[in-house]
């Protein structure tokens, strides 16, 4: 027996003084297959073939803190009436692809986390902590007495757990790329290719996913490892942690959205959970409120000890009420969300049906005199600028780079007699835009964003995931919080029974 283990663990030692000769990608299975075209195989340093193939297709697990959600055709709109008359989520059928999301709203103690490294890394440059700062004083009232809640929301240790509030979409779209960093740097340290080394991390000398694929950081390679440098084709990084789009949001908040065995996809769920009601039906929580929200005119809580309607004054710890069907908490109350969509009274009439979304800004990679990619700025991020509107003068998908304002507001939508301008150069600057000197302006511009959900300070109409308001993006409230999402990348993975 002790001869076994003996023989098992030198072959252990033997395969693990092979794999720190190759890369990543052949530890992961990749290059054992041979191409259909050649008959060459995949990744072989013999015969030169660097594509690497796994015929399995296995996806990417899934990031920290995310639930899967697989993609579908949903309702999405306003599911009632419209008691604010605003008509600004008309139903229409649309279809999402397979996302992950977060289980639950980001907490004051990951807002914390990500102070902290900001405080660490950033050494020369104090005030991108300061800028990342949530502004504590949206707790303030001219006539109410909240400064408990200024000083200690954030910082005091019975609120780790409650949602960040006092965050901008601005504030938050940064976050997300920290994020981002922070998950794939550690995929990296998991695959030996590097170690911790938070001495050496200081400003521009920080790990950057971009600039890592660059070839413009290198960090603190572990010493075991003696393969190259790892490459998105490899499949060990994971996508960008973002904001989910407003369509992404609305069906994941709705859990099961639709009558299954008859792909009944034009009735769904009022709330994200079954059921018009907004207390728990089952017998062991009967009464309970199934979320953090105001009852009525100035009940936020209800009565006192244990008749409180939902027991919280403001916020509530993640988690403190039921999970929908896709397991997301809070999709409905406690806080509002920010989601990515620039806000327009008319998107349901706009936006494309599949993975609708307005929002997109095009940029491409800075680059030099000589071709190459610049190198990256003082923060350890690359330089992008602007697709120019000539670079994508023969395109037939898009033409210019910033489409927030694409047929609503921008100058092809404003031409009195709707004609494209810049199809007929004999037309006069006078004439692109309607004659109209008491043209009204309105708060929403291409900084306003959409957010959702309902809150500890709303009604229960704000509940409904078809419902939508939206705030400047620079903007910060105390009611107002997020959660990420990430693009599945990979395609479906559906397993038929």
């Amino acid at each position: 027996m002790k001869r076994q283990f003996l023989f098992l663990g030198v072959c252990c030692l033997l395969l693990l003084s092979l794999s720190s000769c190759q890369k990543v990608k052949n530890l992961l299975g990749f290059g054992k297959e041979k191409s259909t075209s050649t008959g060459w195989t995949y990744n072989d340093p013999e015969n030169g073939n660097t594509v690497a193939y796994n015929k399995t297709n296995k996806l990417p697990k899934a990031g920290p803190g995310l639930i899967f959600i697989p993609g579908g055709t949903f309702t999405m709109g306003q599911r009632e009436d419209d008691v604010m008359s605003d008509w600004n989520n008309a139903p229409r059928q649309v279809t999402v692809a397979s996302f992950y999301i977060d289980e639950h709203e980001v907490r004051n103690v990951d807002w914390l986390e990500y102070l902290d490294w900001l405080g660490r890394v950033y050494i020369s440059y104090p005030e991108v902590k300061q800028r990342a700062v949530p502004d504590s004083l949206v707790w303030r009232e001219q006539l109410a007495y909240n400064e408990p809640m200024v000083k200690n929301y954030l910082h005091f240790p019975s609120y780790r757990s409650y949602p960040v509030v006092g965050v901008s979409w601005e504030q938050v779209d940064e976050f997300c790329k920290w994020r981002t960093d922070r998950v794939n740097e550690q995929l990296l340290i998991n695959a030996g290719v590097l170690v911790h080394d938070p001495e050496n991390q200081k400003d521009e000398n920080s790990f950057n996913t971009e600039a890592y694929l660059a070839g413009q950081y290198t960090g603190t390679l572990n010493p075991k490892y003696k393969g190259g440098a790892v490459t998105w084709d490899d499949g060990i990084l994971l996508a960008d942690y973002r904001l989910p789009t407003e369509a992404e949001w609305e069906y994941a908040a709705y859990g099961t959205n639709a009558d299954l065995d008859r792909e009944r996809v034009t009735e769904g769920n009022l709330y994200p959970w079954k059921g018009p009601w907004l207390r728990n039906p089952e017998k062991r929580y009967r009464g309970r409120f199934m979320a953090n929200f105001v009852r009525g005119t100035a009940d936020y809580m209800g009565v006192g000890g244990e008749h409180a309607n939902d027991g919280y004054d403001y916020t509530a710890p993640v988690k403190s009420f039921w999970p929908n069907d896709f397991g997301l908490y809070d999709m409905a109350g406690n806080v509002n969300e920010w989601v990515a969509d620039i806000y327009r009274p008319l998107s349901s009439q706009d936006v494309a049906s599949f993975n609708p979304y307005r929002g997109n800004v095009f940029t491409t990679p800075l680059l030099d005199q000589d071709g190459n990619l610049a190198p990256k700025d003082s923060l350890g991020h690359m330089r992008h600028r602007l697709q120019t509107d000539a670079e994508l003068a023969l395109r037939e998908n898009y033409r210019t780079a910033d489409n927030r304002n694409y047929d609503d507001g921008d100058l092809k939508s404003r031409i009195s007699d709707g004609t494209d301008w810049r199809a007929d150069d004999s037309r006069s600057s006078d004439d692109m835009y309607l004659k109209n000197a008491n043209e009204v302006t309105s708060l929403i511009d291409d900084e306003a964003r959409v957010y959702k959900g309902g809150s500890w300070k709303d009604m229960a109409y704000w509940l409904q995931p078809g419902t939508r308001r939206f705030l400047n993006q620079k903007k910060s409230t105390n009611d107002i919080g997020f959660r990420c999402a990430m693009s599945q990348i990979g395609g479906m993975n559906i397993k038929k029974k």
